[in-house]
């Protein structure tokens, strides 16, 4: 970001914006740089007899504004243009005599500077600072400037120092300019009476050529709210409207508040934080630079630009940090009130607050801010300490009282952050509580801690320390209520000598009382109870008072509102030294939730034994169906010149029965039909579908039609006659004399091929066929291959090599490896594959092979 800096008249006054003329720090526009005087006041010596007072320093218009250039009045013929013209030269006016009076503030305080430096008089004097302005080629204004900085070693001068160190290379007329705005910022900071015009001064002299465009001076309360000063640059109807922020509401001046640190916002639509003005640059860049003296932040200084924000140098870092701590000194007398319209009032001092901690119920402490010699907040002073007050090392409260915070509690700082809890608040005015922290005291070099509700609040300059220590007493005896009233518990206990009996609160609740009603003793507790638990309730009393023995008994408490309570009742004796029975003691327990989850409980659980029962039947039923469909094993088939052999493997589990299926059948045309299919599911309803749609297959086959047809019808039979069942299937047809298979497939897995050279899974047709049942009707395209000597053909289904960790295309390429290895029968190789299988899914398998001859 490029800073305009405007240049001075080096001989007639201070700075004012010229027109049309700006320099850029490190640009080297502009004519050759004076350079910058470096002499020491305290070493100056008379340079003549002749006073010079220095000339009129007055600013110049800026170019931009209405009216500048115009000769006079007259130049707008008009009456509205003549009145405009004069409003406007008026304030011409005014801005040059208030540039002039800063400016001759400035030069009057250098003057002073150098009487007493140089033990002369203001003539004198003046006449040194005039003669020694021109000898440094600089303006009698930046001259005084340079003075006054060499003589504070301020804020101010520090920040100009460094600045000069940054951009000398670029020359001293930035430096110059940039002490100038502080100085004269300063000047009218000063000298103004309230924050406002503190605001217009800073806008005017510093900011404004920064390229901000507006300002806020805002007032931070001791409740933690934040009410607006100040303010340039903002209408008037918006400063109206932030005049009052309350305290919690979270906005760009709050978040520097609560840091403690200046909070540099690039760009206000990056941030969805309110604040005053965001209407009106809503892409504008923000600062909010907490205003502090002394460990204490008085409010806070926002600073807006029209545009989003660069990175600033240190440079310019520094001067808005520098003018934060001008508008502290400033709000350090502003009134705070209590809201938006509250009148000012006086804050209260340290013996208000001593007169209120005395009327706590609770431990408190005063707390006044304890200062170094430079102004900085190190500690906190112990100024009061009310007569509740127990210090945990057993010290008077007479050797607390007057002491460092640090000094008596050196815990105060460690993990606890109390010390930093207690410094925050009294920065930044935002009170603090905290339930149950953990508090620690170093007593006789031993840490001890304490649980207490911590309450932190500034009033004033002070801070007031409130602790509650957590009775552990009361709270274990609140944990026993609440787990009494949670687990329906009731307590009791009964003075055998005197017939005195004592129930707590819950007991009453438990029997449905009235607590102002005597309790019941336990000898009449039969009249309470059912007249069936009377054996108990009479083997309770008697193991009770009899043998001396703790008992419990269950039993069902009738209530007066008739409702009827199964309870569970624990007691013991109380016996004295004599062993004589003294007293009993014990408790009810309200069990009847419990009661009926186990008369639920049971009842489920007859349910699932009868659910279970009835699920094995159903399983055993379609197991059996399925054996007598389709046994394990079975004679080989009788074909000429073909061995066939089938297996079939049932699942472990018989719940999971499956609609797995074979088929090879010689049929009247002397083809061989060999299918296998699996019907989706499992259960009675998958093998009653596979029965149908093997049957079908069965029955279809003998028309003679091709695989292709035979599959076509049976997808009609699957999706109208059985309920819409889906299933997969392949079908064959082998011819003995031509030695050639004919097949189809309906979404199954295709055949496999073994011969001498490999294993290979048969190719599939062009178009692959559709599972049976999903669609009404469909076509299937068939496939023929010649077959040969020695060559063995496989049907499987999914159940022989589906696992759950791998593909379906890596399980058959495991499949065709395994079957590359031909055993000398067929019935030896489809033992091996079950043998062998894989699989892990424990689903029904079906294998049909045949072997050519």
């Amino acid at each position: 970001m490029s800073i305009p800096e405007q240049p001075h008249d080096r001989h007639d006054g201070p700075a004012g914006p010229a027109p049309s003329a700006s320099v850029s720090p490190g640009t080297g526009d502009g004519p050759a740089p004076p350079v910058r005087s470096s002499v020491d006041p305290s070493s100056l010596a008379p340079a003549g007899t002749d006073p010079s007072v220095p000339a009129q320093v007055a600013t110049a218009p800026p170019a931009s504004a209405p009216g500048a250039g115009r000769g006079s009045e007259g130049a707008n013929p008009t009456p509205v243009g003549r009145l405009a013209a004069t409003v406007e030269r008026l304030r011409r006016e005014v801005r040059a005599a208030q540039a002039e009076a800063e400016g001759r503030a400035l030069v009057e305080l250098a003057k002073g500077i150098l009487v007493e430096r140089l033990g002369c008089g203001p003539a004198e004097a003046a006449r040194q600072l005039t003669e020694l302005a021109e000898q440094a080629g600089m303006s009698p204004l930046e001259f005084a400037v340079d003075v006054i900085n060499q003589a504070a070693k301020d804020r101010v001068s520090e920040v100009t120092d460094a600045f000069f160190a940054t951009v000398s290379g670029a020359g001293a007329p930035v430096e110059t300019s940039a002490a100038v705005r502080l100085r004269a910022a300063e000047s009218g900071a000063l000298a103004a009476h309230d924050a406002q015009a503190v605001a217009d001064s800073l806008l005017q002299h510093a900011l404004g050529p920064l390229g901000a465009v507006a300002v806020a001076i805002w007032a931070a309360g001791s409740d933690g709210s934040l009410t607006l000063a100040g303010s340039a640059g903002f209408p008037a109807g918006e400063a109206t409207r932030w005049r009052y922020v309350p305290p919690d509401v979270l906005t760009v001046a709050r978040h520097g508040l609560t840091e403690r640190s200046a909070q540099w916002i690039a760009s206000l639509a990056q941030t969805g934080l309110p604040t005053i003005g965001r209407h009106l640059y809503p892409d504008g860049g923000r600062v909010a630079l907490p205003a502090g003296t002394g460990g204490r932040v008085h409010g806070v200084l926002e600073i807006a630009w029209p545009g989003p924000l660069e990175p600033q140098p240190p440079q310019v870092v520094r001067q808005v940090e520098a003018l934060a701590e001008l508008c502290a000194h400033t709000l350090q007398t502003y009134p705070r009130g209590a809201g938006a319209d509250a009148e000012p009032r006086m804050l209260p001092d340290a013996a208000e607050l001593m007169d209120l901690a005395d009327g706590l119920h609770d431990p408190a402490l005063v707390l006044v801010p304890h200062v170094d010699a430079a102004g900085q907040l190190v500690d906190f002073r112990i100024q009061h300490v009310n007569d509740r007050f127990l210090d945990p090392a057993g010290r008077p409260r007479a050797v607390v009282n007057g002491a460092l915070l640090l000094e008596a509690y050196p815990m105060a700082a460690g993990g606890s952050d109390l010390f930093q809890r207690i410094e925050r608040v009294h920065a930044t005015g935002e009170p603090f509580r905290a339930r149950r922290m953990s508090l620690t005291a170093l007593v006789d070099e031993v840490p001890l801690s304490a649980v207490a509700d911590l309450s932190i609040s500034r009033h004033g300059t002070c801070v007031l320390l409130i602790w509650r220590i957590e009775d552990e007493t009361a709270r274990l005896a609140s944990l026993l209520q609440h787990a009494q009233r949670l687990g329906r518990i009731g307590g009791f206990e009964e003075n055998v000598l005197t017939g005195e009996t004592t129930w707590n609160g819950q007991m009453f609740a438990l029997y449905g009382r009235d607590p102002s009603s005597a309790p019941v003793p336990l000898e009449e507790l039969a009249a309470y109870a059912h007249p069936d638990d009377a054996v108990a309730i009479g083997r309770f009393l008697r193991t009770l008072l009899h043998n001396r023995r703790p008992a419990s008994a269950a039993f069902r408490l009738q209530r007066p509102d008739g409702v009827t309570r199964h309870m569970r009742i624990v007691a013991e004796p109380v016996l004295d030294t004599d062993g004589r029975l003294v007293a009993l003691r014990g408790a009810y327990q309200d069990i009847s939730a419990q009661h009926w989850t186990e008369v639920a409980l049971a009842a489920t659980r007859d349910q699932l034994a009868q659910t279970e029962q009835h699920a094995s039947e159903r399983s055993r039923l379609a197991l059996q169906l399925q054996h007598a469909i389709m046994p394990p094993t079975r004679p080989p088939l009788e074909a000429p010149g073909l061995q066939v052999a089938v297996r079939y493997r049932p699942a472990e589990e018989e719940h999971l029965v499956g609609g797995d299926w074979y088929d090879a059948v010689v049929l009247p045309s002397r083809l061989v039909m060999l299918c296998v299919g699996d019907v989706a599911g499992h259960g009675i309803e998958a093998a009653t579908s596979m029965v149908v749609l093997r049957n079908a297959l069965r029955g279809l086959a003998v028309t003679g039609a091709g695989p292709g047809q035979l599959l076509s019808w049976l997808n009609i039979v699957a999706h109208h006659l059985t309920g819409a069942v889906t299933a997969t299937a392949v079908c064959g047809l082998y011819d003995p004399v031509r030695r050639t298979l004919r097949w189809a497939r309906a979404g199954h897995l295709p055949p496999v091929l073994v011969r001498a050279s490999g294993a290979a899974p048969l190719p599939l047709p062009l178009l692959k066929g559709m599972l049976l049942g999903a669609v009404p009707e469909t076509t299937y395209e068939e496939e023929e291959i010649q077959l040969a000597a020695d060559d063995t053909l496989l049907m499987y289904t999914d159940g022989l090599i589906e696992r759950r960790d791998r593909s379906v295309e890596e399980s058959l390429t495991h499949l065709l490896s395994q079957v590359s290895t031909v055993p000398p029968t067929l019935d030896q190789q489809l033992d091996r594959l079950l043998t062998y299988s894989r699989s892990d899914t424990d689903d029904d398998t079906c294998i049909v092979g045949i072997r050519l001859g």
